[in-house]
């Protein structure tokens, strides 16, 4: 298996070595695992709000490199009252899914030794806007339902090896795990 980009290739691929040292290491050294990932935002007018990524730190060490380097816009379809100028919040999250899928797809299927040709995700949230808009206090103002297809192409892989490895994404992809369980979310107004 092939563990390194060629140039043009939209072939799938992770390191299995790096994939197994890293996990040596956290076995190693349980604090290295532990990873604060942050973003922020600032009102762009009406409805949208710019992000920005900040400093990532690991197993107590902040790293400022990330600082700003990557941005993104938020924003509602005019539907919704935005003025359609970027991406929505959910759909964010579902790219945010979709793309922990795609890592752990490749992950788990690098350390199998399945070899992928490609994947496609799909994706959808459904959302009841009473819930939001305060219409119905009984409707969740979050998403109903999310749900996510996933086609896998391999040259060498069994149906029932890509179904267990779809098994164990659902079961390591933290995205998938902090949207599918309670995790505490806590706003602190400055």
């Amino acid at each position: 298996m092939t563990t390194a980009n060629t140039v043009g290739s939209t072939r799938p691929y992770a390191d299995a070595k790096g994939l197994r040292d890293n996990a040596e290491a956290v076995r190693g050294n349980p604090s290295l695992g532990h990873t604060v990932f942050r973003v922020s935002g600032v009102s762009a007018g009406g409805l949208a709000v710019d992000g920005r990524t900040g400093p990532l730190t690991q197993a107590g060490q902040t790293e400022q490199a990330r600082s700003g380097r990557f941005t993104f816009r938020v924003d509602e379809p005019v539907s919704l009252g935005g003025e359609d100028t970027a991406t929505s919040p959910a759909e964010y999250l579902l790219q945010a899914l979709v793309g922990c899928y795609a890592v752990t797809i490749t992950s788990l299927a690098a350390l199998r030794e399945i070899e992928l040709d490609s994947f496609t995700i799909e994706t959808d949230f459904h959302l009841n806007l009473a819930g939001f808009l305060g219409v119905d206090p009984q409707a969740r103002p979050g998403a109903e339902s999310i749900n996510i297809e996933v086609s896998l192409v391999s040259p060498t892989a069994t149906r029932a090896e890509l179904e267990d490895l779809i098994k164990a994404v659902e079961q390591h992809s933290p995205i998938r795990d902090t949207i599918a369980n309670p995790v505490p979310v806590t706003t602190t107004l400055r």
